[in-house]
């Protein structure tokens, strides 16, 4: 925490203290629910959405991929915050998981739990995937 001291009308000097400035390290991964709080209705909700369908099938393409690539593979056309939002969605619905490394958040799809958690649905929503995804 920053102090400040006045010693003069015209001289400010501020002194940093010794805390830390990041809240918990910048490699952990960002929250995300437990394989067993997965939720089919939640799941599926964010899978509803043709942007986030598109995310979640660039992501089985490639794997680990950063946050401005995924919307590049998955060609859509929207600001950062929309993606954001689009990526915090699956997040916490439980299809990807995130991990931050200093200031790129790498995003991969959680296949091993939703296979386990729900057989056969990821398979369903990439078979699905041959087809164009069309906004309404």
């Amino acid at each position: 925490m920053a102090k400040v001291r006045y010693s003069s009308q015209h001289t400010t000097t501020i002194e940093h203290s010794p805390r830390r400035y990041y809240p918990r390290p910048v490699t952990e991964p960002l929250p995300q629910p437990a394989m067993r709080e997965l939720n089919l209705t939640s799941v599926l909700a964010a899978l509803a959405d043709p942007g986030r369908l598109a995310t979640v099938r660039a992501l089985a393409a490639t794997g680990e991929a950063c946050c401005g690539q995924v919307q590049a593979m998955a060609g859509l056309e929207c600001g950062k915050s929309t993606m954001s939002h689009h990526l915090r969605v699956l997040r916490t619905a439980g299809i990807t998981t995130t991990r931050v490394d200093g200031t790129h958040r790498w995003v991969s799809l959680r296949r091993t739990e939703l296979d386990a958690r729900f057989p056969g649905l990821l398979a369903a929503v990439l078979a699905e995937g041959a087809s164009p995804v069309r906004p309404f």
